[in-house]
C-alpha cells in the first residue's frame, strides 16, 4: 500500500548567513498539520530544524550531510514508486554560476559548490525513487555573497525536466517576507491558510489559492508583493489530505476567481485545464488574526520591484506599529492614494512578464554539419520532380543562401513570397516556395532523428502556413515536443544513475544499472542506456576478477553476482562463478 511521506527543513539560526525569524515555525507549522490534521504517520514525516530532536538516533540538525544522507537513507530503505512525497523548505537558496542550491545551515557563501546542496541534485534524487513529489521551496535570497540573487529560474526549469510538481515562494526578482504578526513568512501563511480553511483538495486549486492569497497578505501588511511560481504536472493531483480535513471548517468570507490556467502539459487538452478554475472561499485562520482586506479579483497582482521597496537583506519581519505610526500611516494615506493608484496601474500592466520572458526565451542547439548533398538528396525523395528540385537549389546558390539552413531556406521563401502574380517569375516562385518548405521539414526530420529536438522544432516552426505540408509540420513538432520531453527526462535519469558510482565499489555499478533500466525501450536515451548498463555490468566483472586474482574467491562470486541478467556480462559472470566456486571447493 503506498504510503505519505513529508520532509520539512526550517533553519532560522544560519552559521555563515544572517539569522532568519521564522523559518523553523515555518517546518514546523507543515509538519503538525499533516499529522495532527491530515493524519499523516508521525514516523513518516520527518522535522528537521535548528531544535529538532533527532530520528531513530539519527541526529536531524538540518545540515548539508544530514539532509543528503536522510534522502539517501529513505530512497534505499523506504521509499517505494507508488509512494507520496511532501518536501517543504523554509530558509536561504542561491543561484550560483547559473545553477540554484538550497542553503543547509552550515552553508558557506564562499564555498557554494561544497557546502550547499544543488537543486538539481535534489530532484534528481527523488525522481530516480520513482515518489509522486510535491515541492514547496519557500526560499529568501542571500545578499553579500558571490552568488546572484535571481535563483528560481533554473528550479523551474528543472521542475519541468524532471516532471516534478514544484511550488516556489515567489518570482525571481521578488523578495520572500516573514511576518512576526502571522509568525511566519506570507507564503507560509498562505500556504497553511488554504490547507485548514481553503476547502482545496487538489493540486490546482492550491495554485490558485496560492496566487491570490499570498499577495493579498504582502498588501495587508505593507510589504512589496510576492507571487508564487508554480509548475504542476498533474492539476488534478490529489493532496493526500482526508477529506473531512479539506470540508472540516464552515467557510466565510469573499470567493476569489482566480483567472490563472495552470502549467500545461503535453497530453492534456486546454479545456480541461480550464474546467479546473474553481472558486474558492477562504477564512481567516485564527491564529493569523487577519483584518479584512480589499479583494483584488486579478490573479495579477502588482509587482513592486525589490529596488524601489528598499528591501532589507534578509527576510524582512514585519514589526507591530507604535500607536504613533498608525496614526502617520493614516495621516499620509490621502496625500498617497492618487500617486499609489498609478503605480499600481503601472505595475499591473507590467505582471506576468517575467514568465513571458521565460517561456519565450531561446533555446541554443547545436547541429551537427550536414552532407553538402543532404539538401539535395532528401528533397528530390520528397519532391518528385528533381529538375525543379535543382532549379530551385540553384536559385538558393545564386542568392548565396544555404540548402542546409533551415533560416536561409526561409529568407528564400519570404524573398520568393514578394514575387507579384502578375510577375514572370511568379509560377517558378511558387514552385519554389513548395520546395523550400519540404527541405525544411527534411531538415527538422534529420534533426528529430539525432534527437536534436530543439533544434528540429525550430526549423519545423519555419514552414509557410500556406504550404501543403504545414499540417504534417505541426503534428510533427508535436511529436518532438514529447520526445524532448522523454530525451530530457531520461538524459538526467541517466546522469543521475552515473552520479551513483563509486569506484571499487561494485554494489554501486549494480544501482546505476537498477536506476538506467528504467528508461522504457520505446523512448529517446534507451540505446544511450543500453550502452552504459553494458559497460557498467562490465565494470563489475572487472571488479570481481580483481578480487579473484587475490584469492578472494568469496568476495569475487559475491561481486559476480551483481552483474544483471541481460547485460553484456552476465554470462561471462556466471561462467566466472562456476569456476571459482570450483576452486574454493579444491580447497
Amino acid at each position: 500500500m503506498a504510503k505519505l511521506w513529508a520532509i520539512a527543513i526550517g533553519i532560522n539560526q544560519y552559521q555563515y548567513f544572517q539569522s532568519l525569524g521564522y523559518a523553523q515555525a515555518d517546518a514546523e507549522a507543515i509538519r503538525d498539520f499533516l499529522i495532527q490534521q491530515a493524519g499523516w504517520t508521525e514516523e513518516q514525516c520527518l522535522l528537521m530544524t535548528d531544535s529538532s530532536v533527532p530520528m531513530k538516533d539519527k541526529p536531524t540538525l538540518p545540515t548539508k550531510n544530514n539532509i543528503l544522507q536522510f534522502l539517501e537513507d529513505f530512497a534505499a530503505n523506504s521509499w517505494q514508486p507508488e509512494d507520496t512525497l511532501w518536501f517543504f523548505f523554509s530558509g536561504y537558496g542561491i543561484n550560483y554560476e547559473g545553477q540554484d542550491y538550497l542553503i543547509p545551515i552550515d552553508g558557506d557563501s564562499r564555498r557554494i559548490s561544497e557546502t550547499a546542496i544543488e537543486i538539481r541534485q535534489l530532484m534528481q534524487t527523488l525522481q530516480i525513487s520513482g515518489l509522486s513529489v510535491l515541492l514547496f521551496l519557500d526560499f529568501n535570497r542571500a545578499f553579500g555573497t558571490q552568488a546572484n540573487s535571481c535563483i528560481g529560474e533554473e528550479t523551474i526549469e528543472l521542475a519541468q525536466e524532471l516532471q516534478i510538481s514544484t511550488i516556489l515562494s515567489c518570482q525571481p526578482d521578488q523578495f520572500s517576507h516573514e511576518s512576526s504578526e502571522l509568525g511566519h513568512s506570507f507564503f507560509t501563511a498562505a500556504l497553511l491558510e488554504a490547507l485548514r480553511y481553503g476547502n482545496v483538495n487538489n493540486l490546482a486549486g492550491l495554485e490558485s489559492y496560492l496566487s491570490v492569497r499570498t499577495p493579498e497578505l504582502c498588501q495587508h501588511h505593507w510589504r512589496p508583493i510576492q507571487n508564487p511560481i508554480t509548475f504542476i504536472t498533474s492539476p488534478k493531483q490529489s493532496l493526500f489530505l482526508p477529506q473531512e480535513v479539506i470540508s472540516s471548517f464552515p467557510l466565510h468570507g469573499e470567493a476569489y476567481d482566480d483567472q490563472r490556467s495552470p502549467v500545461k502539459n503535453d497530453t492534456e487538452e486546454l479545456s480541461d485545464i480550464i474546467d479546473l478554475r474553481e472558486t474558492f472561499t477562504a477564512r481567516p485562520a485564527p491564529k493569523l488574526e487577519e483584518k479584512p482586506v480589499e479583494h483584488n479579483t486579478s490573479s495579477q497582482v502588482p509587482q513592486v520591484s525589490p529596488e524601489s521597496s528598499n528591501v532589507p537583506t534578509i527576510k524582512e519581519k514585519t514589526r507591530s506599529n507604535s500607536l504613533f505610526t498608525k496614526s502617520l500611516l493614516l495621516w499620509g494615506t490621502s496625500t498617497l492614494a492618487v500617486g499609489g493608484l498609478l503605480l499600481l496601474v503601472f505595475l499591473r500592466n507590467q505582471s506576468g512578464q517575467i514568465f513571458q520572458a521565460f517561456d519565450n526565451r531561446d533555446h541554443v542547439t547545436v547541429v551537427n554539419p550536414l552532407p553538402s548533398n543532404f539538401a539535395l538528396e532528401k528533397s528530390q525523395g520528397r519532391n518528385s520532380n528533381s529538375q525543379e528540385t535543382n532549379q530551385a537549389i540553384l536559385e538558393l546558390e545564386k542568392m548565396s543562401l544555404n540548402p542546409n539552413q533551415a533560416s536561409d531556406l526561409s529568407k528564400a521563401i519570404a524573398i520568393a513570397q514578394n514575387i507579384k502574380i502578375n510577375e514572370a517569375d511568379y509560377k517558378q516562385a511558387q514552385k519554389n516556395i513548395r520546395i523550400w518548405n519540404n527541405m525544411i521539414l527534411d531538415l527538422a526530420q534529420n534533426r528529430a532523428t539525432n534527437m536534436e529536438y530543439n533544434s528540429a522544432i525550430a526549423a519545423a516552426e519555419l514552414v509557410n502556413e500556406q504550404d501543403p505540408s504545414y499540417r504534417e509540420a505541426q503534428a510533427a513538432i508535436k511529436q518532438w515536443q514529447l520526445l524532448r520531453k522523454q530525451y530530457l527526462s531520461n538524459k538526467t535519469l541517466l546522469e543521475a544513475a552515473q552520479a551513483l558510482i563509486r569506484p571499487e565499489q561494485a554494489s554501486t555499478y549494480n544501482r546505476a544499472i537498477e536506476v538506467a533500466k528504467r528508461i522504457p525501450q520505446s523512448q529517446p536515451g534507451f540505446p544511450m542506456a543500453q550502452e552504459s548498463i553494458n559497460q557498467w555490468s562490465r565494470d563489475i566483472i572487472r571488479l570481481a576478477k580483481n578480487r579473484a586474482d587475490n584469492q578472494q574467491f568469496s568476495s569475487a562470486i559475491a561481486t559476480a553476482t551483481l552483474a544483471p541478467e541481460d547485460t553484456a556480462a552476465y554470462a561471462e559472470a556466471q561462467e566466472l562463478i562456476q569456476q571459482w566456486q570450483q576452486k574454493i571447493q579444491g580447497n
